[in-house]
């Protein structure tokens, strides 16, 4: 999976600068607008694509910043970081709050992730995994957020990248997640269950259940990929009819152009050139069991280092710029 950390918030900025400037409508960073359209989820006027907009308006890049403008006016996800996860969780939500709006978070923290790959990582052992959901839940109190729980933590799974000694652990990690952020009053969790061509239903079904699928609000398809909006939904509603009916959301962040066919397969995922934004983020979808098209994955932000992109998380302005072409 590409990694999503980038450049973190400190607790002093989430607790003061965010508060004071979370509005989901007027000027954002810079004097870079933000609006709401219609997504009932909160836009962060300080988030990389904000900046970058501004700085190109100031230095009289108009034509670049309109382009970028088109990201930062958008919700996209905050991806909590491994250090401070109440104090994160708790500015976000709480500057959603003072717009009126719902924060969308992603938790992307689980022992063994990634497999060792771009975005290898997460918390040292089972014990620190619970400590830090327990940081999160206590940030997002009471106040509303949509959490996508674990991308790629189910795959890797199924597709033996994770060995096995470690599969027991990470269901019952999924499963304890789940539970405990269903606790809270006005907060909905979605598990990540893959994407269109990443293989059939029937392989991650099972594993979707053992996760604890049945107590979270539903699972997320397509984070960080590119397979169209169309192609998520069918993979969407055949997986839907194997856990029960659940609803699910899909990450149309990236997707305008649906997925990379060139090269070699392993690497189609990582910073394809020629892809597109997608749907704007809405909970007015087509579908009645689709709950929402998010921005999961943050455009402009770099799968890895391939072609020639920063680390995976990093802000990468010219794949923004492709990313935003008309």
């Amino acid at each position: 999976m590409d990694g999503k950390w980038g450049t973190r918030a400190s607790a002093v900025l989430l607790g003061a600068a965010l508060l004071t400037a979370g509005c989901s409508s007027g000027d954002g960073a810079g004097g870079a607008p933000v609006t709401q359209r219609s997504s009932p989820y909160w836009v962060n006027p300080d988030g990389n694509a904000a900046r970058q907009a501004a700085a190109y308006e100031k230095a009289g890049r108009k034509s670049e910043a309109a382009r970028i403008r088109r990201i930062a006016e958008q919700p996209v996800g905050e991806w909590l970081g491994p250090e401070n996860p109440e104090g994160e969780a708790r500015g976000y939500t709480e500057a959603a709050a003072r717009s009126g709006r719902t924060a969308l978070l992603v938790l992307y923290n689980i022992p063994h992730r990634d497999c060792g790959q771009y975005s290898r990582g997460g918390a040292t052992d089972g014990a620190a995994y619970r400590a830090w959901i327990d940081g999160v839940a206590r940030g997002i109190g009471d106040r509303a957020a949509t959490v996508v729980l674990e991308p790629d933590a189910l795959l890797h799974l199924v597709d033996g990248c994770t060995p096995e000694e470690f599969h027991e652990e990470r269901y019952d990690l999924l499963r304890g997640a789940v539970t405990r952020l269903a606790t809270l009053k006005h907060t909905r969790v979605y598990l990540d269950a893959g994407n269109a061509g990443w293989g059939h239903p029937d392989q991650i079904f099972a594993p979707l259940k053992s996760a604890g699928v049945e107590d979270a609000d539903g699972f997320a398809v397509n984070v960080s990929n590119f397979y169209s909006t169309t192609d998520s939904v069918t993979y969407g509603k055949r997986l839907s009819a194997k856990v029960g009916g659940k609803h699910f959301v899909i990450d149309t962040s990236r997707n305008g152009n649906g997925p990379y066919t060139k090269g070699a397969p392993e690497e189609r995922w990582c910073n394809p050139p020629g892809r597109a934004l997608g749907d704007a983020p809405t909970t007015k979808t087509a579908d009645p069991l689709v709950d929402a098209y998010l921005w999961v994955k943050r455009p402009g932000e770099s799968d890895g280092e391939c072609r020639g992109g920063p680390k995976a998380g990093q802000w990468w302005p010219e794949y923004a710029l492709k990313l935003a072409e008309d």
